[in-house]
């Protein structure tokens, strides 16, 4: 995922409006030489400085770098990011040495136009460190975070510029999403089943109508389960939840990853998606578990089938092959419906190469 911290500078005024936009764009790493515990005041924030006791140890901003300084500060159990300003060979020859030992690496060149980013990030593409860029402005950024497929995992963004900090946040939530091919999958049995614990999802954002989230019984297959964003004659709208499923499915947070529904709590991530298959992540306010009638949906997708067990109650919607939601209970055998297929399997959560039955 990308990233970006904020080095604020003039008075302290000025750095406090930074600072405060930065928060606001979701940014909570700072650097800062002068202010931490003043900061620290304003949220819940990580200083980035040269002092021994900051959360990120920088090395290198005020005088050059080696890896003999990285290696001491790393054996003091310290997280380090290296600055680095590009001027020659020697310059990318210790960007690729410390890629492999700082924590980030943060790099500074005088002229974009002759810093070798392409051929830096190409260079380390096994590397362990972040990669970072110091820019000034949104169109720097932009330029860094986009170089070549992937650009830079992050950059520094020195300025004040409030504005410039939130379109950069902006930037970053967008290029940060996923998107996840959905099939038009065929209903082969639908069956009302007994009583279960099932799981509302409550997120921190409000989604739209098409919106929902990836659920499924099966670890080769999720169905679209939509949000309760449309409204009921029985029930309000909720468009902060979604009624996922019994305690064992699997939920698709971010990342590719899955997770049983009965692990979810307040403070964990999870993903919304569209009916085109963007997505956006989500945090979790709540999970409510209570027992309630299930409802079980197969569908098949290329000879590949697979299962679901929803509440069974006329607010609970899947989404059709036309993009609209339809109800648990009006669903036939034959209609079409929206779901995501892979092959292999999940080992905690995370798709691997293996062979996998499940029924």
């Amino acid at each position: 995922m990308k990233f970006a911290w904020v080095r604020p500078n003039g008075t302290w005024n000025e750095r406090k409006e930074a600072i405060v936009s930065a928060l606001e764009s979701g940014f909570d790493h700072i650097l800062d030489f002068d202010n931490a515990e003043t900061i620290k005041e304003l949220g819940d924030i990580k200083i980035v400085s040269n002092n021994e006791d900051s959360d990120i140890l920088l090395l290198g901003f005020e005088e050059k770098i080696t890896v003999d300084d990285v290696k001491k500060a790393i054996d003091k159990d310290k997280k380090v990011a290296a600055y680095i300003e590009i001027n020659n060979k020697e310059d990318e020859l210790l960007v690729s040495q410390l890629g492999t030992i700082a924590d980030y690496v943060i790099l500074k060149g005088k002229n974009w136009k002759v810093i070798p980013l392409e051929n830096i990030i190409a260079s380390l593409q096994k590397r362990t460190s972040k990669i970072m860029v110091d820019v000034t402005t949104y169109e720097e950024a932009k330029l860094a975070l986009e170089t070549m497929e992937h650009g830079s995992d992050g950059v520094l963004i020195s300025s004040n510029d409030g504005n410039a900090i939130r379109k950069l946040g902006q930037l970053i939530e967008k290029s940060s999403t996923e998107n996840y091919e959905l099939k038009e999958a065929t209903v082969t049995e639908v069956k009302s089943l007994g009583l279960g614990d099932r799981v509302c999802v409550d997120t921190c954002s409000m989604m739209e109508v098409g919106e929902g989230m990836l659920i499924g019984s099966f670890s080769t297959g999720l169905f679209l389960v939509h949000s309760e964003s449309l409204e009921s004659e029985y029930v309000a709208s909720r468009p902060f939840r979604v009624n996922a499923g019994p305690v064992h499915a699997y939920i698709m947070t971010p990342g590719n990853k899955t997770r049983y529904l009965s692990e979810i709590q307040a403070g964990d991530e999870v993903l919304t998606v569209n009916s085109e298959g963007d997505t956006k992540t989500a945090i979790v306010g709540r999970v409510k578990i209570e027992r309630r009638p299930l409802i079980l949906i197969e569908a098949e997708y290329e000879g590949q089938k697979i299962r679901t067990l929803l509440q069974n109650a006329e607010t609970i919607r899947l989404v059709s092959d036309k993009k609209e939601a339809v109800s648990v209970v009006d669903i036939k055998v034959g209609d079409k419906i929206l779901a995501y297929f892979t092959t292999g399997a999940r080992h905690f959560g995370m798709a691997i190469e293996e062979q996998i039955i499940e029924k």
